[in-house]
């Protein structure tokens, strides 16, 4: 993208100065007074500011994304040359957001006369427009191509132009208030595509073949049901069996089942059959020989409750899964981030009228850390597990939380908060019944030296105290980290000692992560019993329905 008109500007202080006013594009302004990024990590450059506390940046691709100084951003133009085309141009392009091609050219043109109007009530533009556009070389454009160029810049925000407080991460509302498609209509474009294709008895071994694909081309045919697809249909079930129990091989046996074929039975055994948990998966589904009714009665029964024929009715962790499995990454990592905004906002009100956050947010949460962690991104799951950990009052739960806090602060290099997070820990393994909404009656931490848990707890431990040793002023805090974690190792069940002492001799290199998953198999060393059967800290699946 060009810069042509930025380096005029910077190298001709008059041109500069009719820059800054009266179109309030300031190079001296370029300090934006507190510390943003790009979600996607991009390069971000403040170039200008104008008088009300707005920046304007240029982003990696020479896109110029403008935040105001109430939290609001923007792709403003696909350059520079082109951002300052729309400033001289429209000079109250402020009070134009609201305008898109479709409002039609005599709107468009009334709406930008009055605002200019307005403005040479107060000073000159006119003289100072022409003498600006020569100097940078900028056409003459007429409102209606200006609005046109402000409005698709303005859509392109998001994904890739999501910009985020850098401390807290939260996300910069739209600059405009346009509507956009919904999350579910970019995601499904592919799925469409591709069974259309299926459709017309092409492409059926490459769509099968491929998981993302023949997932897609499911959710497609979930929303678009026609008599004619019951053979694709089996065969993307047949495929779709090759990746165990999927959300998306439950919706295959569904759409073949609706079909009330009974001889599709033995398929739907066979499928059911594939390993455990699709014989799990696909419980209930009426024997062979069955008559129609009962197999359409199951299958409608599965529809009405998981699926449906309506994609806005799907929960947002369907479509973030599928987008981040067909590469669109930033889609679903937006989608995220606007998501657990909305929930750290109701925490924020709560707390204020001092109420407890709802209940309902906390499986939220812990699916956003889940999902975050799916897209590498541990800055905003550490932002949601701190949501997530004043939610557990069982103390197992508590425990759990507290680990996988302390592991995605270690993981994001804030020792100090880790250590902080292990003491709280410790002190939950001291006194479970304690703490505010704590059940009096719970045991369920009786057992946690014998348990992987107790065994990642002390991992934990010892990998915060290696990765800290590198902040020297950390060096007493670490020293008792370390001494917790021999404490901590000599509590535990003699087979789940020598399984950590095992582990750690194993860690030779001394940046090497000694994290382990939580399983969702925790066994003791005498046998399971009913506290340490449970996940520390279950991966959530990616829902089928809300």
């Amino acid at each position: 993208m060009s810069d042509h008109a930025l380096r005029l500007l910077r190298e001709q202080p008059h041109l500069a100065e009719l820059a800054a006013f009266p179109f309030n594009f300031d190079l001296a302004r370029a300090d934006h007074g507190e510390a943003v990024r790009l979600a996607s990590g991009g390069p971000l450059e403040a170039v200008a500011g104008d008088d009300t506390g707005g920046t304007y940046f240029v982003c990696g691709d020479g896109s110029v994304l403008y935040a105001d100084s109430e939290g609001s951003a923007g792709i403003f133009g696909n350059s520079v040359d082109e951002a300052l085309e729309v400033l001289v141009g429209l000079p109250g392009w402020h009070d134009c957001l609201g305008l898109a091609p479709a409002d039609g050219e005599e709107k468009i043109r009334a709406a930008v006369a009055e605002t200019e109007e307005e403005i040479r009530e107060y000073h000159g533009i006119d003289d100072e427009r022409t003498e600006l556009r020569a100097g940078l070389g900028l056409p003459e454009r007429s409102p209606v191509e200006l609005i046109g160029l402000l409005h698709a810049a303005l859509l392109r925000t998001e994904p890739d132009f999501l910009l985020l407080n850098a401390e807290e991460g939260g996300a910069h509302d739209l600059l405009d208030r346009h509507p956009r498609p919904p999350l579910w209509e970019a995601v499904l474009a592919r799925g469409r595509t591709d069974l259309t294709l299926l459709r017309e008895g092409s492409a059926w071994d490459e769509v099968a073949g491929d998981r993302a694909r023949r997932a897609l081309a499911l959710r497609a045919a979930q929303f678009d049901r026609r008599e004619g697809d019951l053979p694709l249909l089996r065969h993307l079930l047949r495929h779709e069996a090759e990746a165990s129990m999927t959300d998306e091989l439950r919706l295959a046996a569904v759409l073949v089942g609706l079909h009330g074929h009974t001889e599709d039975l033995s398929l739907l055994y066979e499928v059911r059959e594939t390993d455990f948990d699709t014989w799990c998966g696909l419980g209930g589904m009426p024997e062979p020989g069955a008559d129609p009714d009962e197999l359409r009665s199951w299958a409608r029964g599965l529809d009405d409750s998981l699926f449906g024929t309506d994609p806005a009715d799907e929960p947002l962790f369907t479509w973030t899964g599928l987008a981040h499995e067909q590469g669109l990454v930033e889609l679903a990592r937006a989608a995220l981030i606007r998501r657990l905004d909305d929930i750290d906002f109701r925490a924020y009100r709560d707390a204020r009228d001092s109420k407890a956050m709802e209940r309902r947010d906390a499986s939220q949460l812990s699916s956003l850390v889940h999902e975050f962690e799916q897209l590498g991104d541990t800055f905003q799951a550490l932002r949601a597990q701190r949501l997530y950990v004043p939610l557990q009052t069982r103390a197992w739960d508590r425990v759990s939380a507290l680990l996988r806090l302390a592991r995605l602060e270690r993981e994001e290099s804030r020792f100090g908060a880790a250590i902080r997070t292990l003491a709280s820990l410790r002190d939950t393994l001291a006194e479970p019944d304690g703490g505010a909404g704590a059940d009096e009656s719970d045991n369920s931490l009786g057992h946690w030296q014998r348990t992987n848990l107790g065994a990642y707890i002390v991992e934990e431990h010892y990998a915060v105290a290696r990765t800290a040793a590198t902040d020297t002023a950390l060096a007493d805090e670490v020293r008792a980290v370390t001494v917790a974690a021999g404490e901590l190792l000599a509590r535990l069940s003699g087979t789940a000692r020598a399984n950590v002492e095992r582990h750690l001799a194993a860690t030779t290199d001394t940046h090497a992560d000694t994290h382990t998953d939580i399983s969702t198999d925790i066994h003791t060393d005498t046998g399971a019993n009913p506290d340490a059967g449970v996940s520390a800290e279950p991966t959530p699946p990616r829902p089928s329905a809300g």
